[in-house]
């Protein structure tokens, strides 16, 4: 019987995972996968295309169900209490989920209403001066550019104000600046105690936005730790006598491998 009580402790950590796995037909996808994520923290899940990154996440957030192991989200079992974790997260899919007929400001209405939230144009309001739309509210999200949808969709995201986010490979297709755009909203949910968990393939977006980085290879965590940590796990490389720290990329290939090393097998 779960006795996990209604509200969670503080210092409960925010995501927990023990030996998760979960299996397509033959296809072994998590392997038994452990992690877990410090609340009001940005924490990063690394791995290469089928690694098992968008299965975990959606593992977390109740779409579907593990074969085996344990993840609480939000002080709450996944799979017992899966109503509880829904009231606690918001998901992110890879692509803005807008509508473009709408203008920014009539998308938060929309979805503050659906929540049956109080004085749902102060919440919208409020969002877009948090996410700098206030002067786009009231054009049609048609005309918005590949950043101000991004924005628009993880102020979305964040209205009834949930403790723990997941964003799935938030700046896919996005343009440098617009990915930028994107860095600063995710920082500010952080420095607003939210806990985020993002999933990327970009190894430069890990380095500038995580606390932790863990990298998801074969179905299990190869490695989980601070940016620092991670590169302390190869040695510096000299070349007249200036030392070259390793990148995470360095971290990343090293434990991954190339796509040419995996053809050669």
């Amino acid at each position: 019987m779960d006795i996990t009580p209604t509200t969670p402790g503080l210092q409960e950590p925010a995501i927990q995972v023990q030996g998760l796995e979960k299996s397509y037909k033959e296809l072994r996808v998590l392997r038994g996968v452990d992690l877990t994520v410090a609340r009001g923290s940005i924490f990063a899940l690394l791995g290469s295309n089928g690694a098992g990154k968008t299965t975990m996440v959606k593992i977390l957030a109740t779409l579907l169900r593990a074969d085996a192991g344990t993840a609480r989200v939000n002080g709450f079992d996944v799979t017992t209490r899966a109503a509880d974790v829904r009231e606690s997260i918001s998901l992110t899919g890879q692509f803005a989920a807008v509508d473009e007929i709408l203008t920014g400001r009539e998308n938060l209405v929309l979805v503050a209403r659906l929540r049956h939230l109080r004085d749902s144009g102060a919440v919208a309001d409020d969002l877009l001066r948090r996410f700098s739309l206030t002067e786009a509210a009231n054009r049609r999200v048609a005309t918005y550019s590949g950043g101000m949808r991004r924005r628009l969709d993880i102020a979305m995201s964040l209205i009834g104000n949930p403790p723990v986010v997941f964003l799935d490979e938030p700046t896919t297709g996005l343009d440098p600046q617009a990915r930028i755009e994107v860095w600063q909203a995710v920082k500010e949910l952080a420095a607003g105690g939210t806990t985020v968990l993002l999933t990327t393939q970009y190894l430069d977006e890990a380095e500038h936005l995580a606390d932790r980085i863990a990298i998801l290879h074969e179905g299990r965590i190869a490695v989980d730790g601070t940016l620092e940590e991670l590169k302390r796990l190869l040695p510096p490389a000299e070349i007249e006598y200036v030392e070259k720290q390793p990148t995470l990329e360095d971290v990343f290939l090293a434990l991954v491998g190339t796509t040419a090393d995996k053809d050669n097998r």
